[in-house]
């Protein structure tokens, strides 16, 4: 009985590391469409992130298999328990990957883009979430903490961003400033669901969440 359960939690790891790189896909494929103004990159991105709500249907299936089926208790629970919170933020993600993919195919900010901290705040996310994702299925307790840490950096970009746009003076108008500035505040919600993630690993493995439940619209 144990080995079967053994070996649909290892289904569920495995499903769980393919959501995440269906994440790091959508939102590195979101930010070069930005940096490049590549409406095909654009696309792509916005096909992950449909692509990441599929397969966060195909995971929440295998967590009510276990559920049912396995009848967990204690840590094995809270590890199931832990997931199916975690494939919503995920979710989120990718369609926030997907919300900075539209706004290219709406508007040509690539010009102004490279002068500001876009990649920076991109790198910082992504590493966020691979990590969180891999904290989950090691069960790290201490990389975990470093995702919620790392959050701080991802927040200081938001704020030289804005700080930044606010410097320009010449532009012809505000609408590429605030196309800008959604982007970027697309990049904090990505890193906040991140850590979100790291949260409830820390639930997993110690029964404990350090602030209970905490959306991010």
């Amino acid at each position: 009985m144990r080995n079967q359960f053994d070996k649909q939690l290892e289904e569920l790891h495995t499903a769980l590391i393919q959501m995440g790189a269906l994440c790091e896909r959508a939102i590195r494929s979101a930010v070069e469409s930005v940096l490049e103004n590549d409406p095909q990159k654009a696309r792509t991105a916005v096909k992950i992130a449909e692509e990441t709500d599929k397969k966060e249907r195909d995971v929440e299936s295998l967590c009510l298999k276990l559920l049912l089926h396995q009848q967990p208790v204690a840590r094995d629970l809270r590890q199931i328990s832990a997931a199916l919170k975690m494939i919503t933020d995920m979710e989120r993600i990718g369609e926030q990957a997907g919300d900075i993919a539209e706004i290219v195919l709406t508007a040509d900010v690539c010009f102004y883009a490279s002068r500001f901290p876009l990649s920076d705040m991109a790198a910082s996310a992504i590493q966020m979430v691979t990590k969180s994702v891999d904290s989950y299925v090691n069960m790290d307790l201490e990389m975990a903490k470093w995702v919620i840490l790392e959050d701080d950096v991802v927040d200081e970009g938001f704020v030289r961003m804005k700080q930044e746009l606010l410097k320009e003076q010449n532009w012809e108008g505000a609408e590429c400033a605030l196309d800008l500035l959604m982007i970027a505040k697309y990049l904090e919600k990505i890193a906040d669901h991140a850590v979100n993630i790291a949260e409830w690993v820390e639930f997993a493995i110690t029964g404990v969440h350090r602030r209970g439940a905490k959306p991010v619209d």
